[in-house]
């Protein structure tokens, strides 16, 4: 997996937003996550890439989950999910994954990609949410069974990881796509779904039903959320930028580097 991220459709570019930027500049860069010009281009009405998928799980880290400081919930990246599943000895990838001795839940977004040497790889994404204190790991699927084999060796991989056993179900009532690009968006949606509404809500002794069934998704919707989420943030990083200009103004100007920089947020 590459920085570029899974993405079939390289090459198409949009007009409307940063027409002076090429698809692999830099748009925005928040925090750990620099979102390419192509990023926000396919997010219109294309596959979403690994790359936008990862923003969303920062976003929601940043902006939600450090709400609930006492929770011990993973949003693990598409990078890592993958690298996960490609690895035959899960307990070799410890030192670069995060700490899950706390972990509760962990969401994993699954990719059927499986040459590692193809960034672009892969053509469908669903949703893996591991309750590691239940000993289940949820499988929803936009265009089921698509990634159930893919789910389930990730299933098995995070088993062997944690040194305790998962009980694998397939969510046959999860909500279904009609088109053949938005599962990415599908997974972002029901991601914080599950996030905000199940698992950060419930009483501590309340039974909270993990099932999507009957729950309707407006991809299209989603879609403009998630790009006026990072247009937001783009224009607050312009604006701290050009305030950081106006405060350190030089008579010898911008050097070329700095002035191509993408806006930033990282506070």
């Amino acid at each position: 997996m590459g920085s570029k991220g899974f993405h079939p459709f390289k090459g198409r570019v949009s007009r409307h937003f940063g027409d002076s930027l090429a698809p692999d500049d830099a748009y925005l860069s928040y925090y750990d996550i620099r979102l390419t010009k192509e990023d926000v281009d396919t997010l219109k009405n294309d596959w979403l890439t690994d790359n936008t998928i990862a923003f969303w799980e920062e976003y929601l880290e940043r902006e939600e989950l450090r709400k609930y400081p006492s929770s011990h919930i993973v949003l693990l990246r598409p990078s890592m999910a993958f690298m996960l599943m490609q690895t035959e000895n899960p307990l070799t990838l410890k030192e670069a994954l995060p700490n899950f001795s706390k972990t509760t839940h962990i969401f994993l977004p699954i990719n059927d990609a499986r040459n590692v040497s193809v960034a672009e790889g892969g053509s469908h994404w669903s949703l893996l949410l591991v309750s590691v204190i239940d000993g289940v790991a949820f499988h929803y699927d936009s265009l089921s069974p698509s990634n159930y084999n893919e789910a389930m060796l990730a299933t098995r991989r995070v088993s062997e990881l944690l040194g305790k056993n998962l009980r694998f179900m397939n969510l046959d009532d999860s909500p279904q796509q009609e088109n053949g690009s938005d599962c990415g968006v599908y997974v972002c949606i029901q991601m914080r779904h599950l996030l905000l509404k199940r698992l950060l809500s419930a009483n501590a002794r309340e039974k909270v039903s993990m099932s999507m069934g009957g729950k309707l998704v407006d991809a299209a919707g989603g879609r403009k959320e998630i790009l006026k989420t990072i247009e937001n943030f783009r224009k607050e990083g312009e604006r701290r930028r050009s305030h950081e200009e106006s405060r350190s103004s030089s008579p010898f100007g911008k050097k070329g580097n700095e002035s191509r920089s993408p806006p930033r947020i990282d506070s």
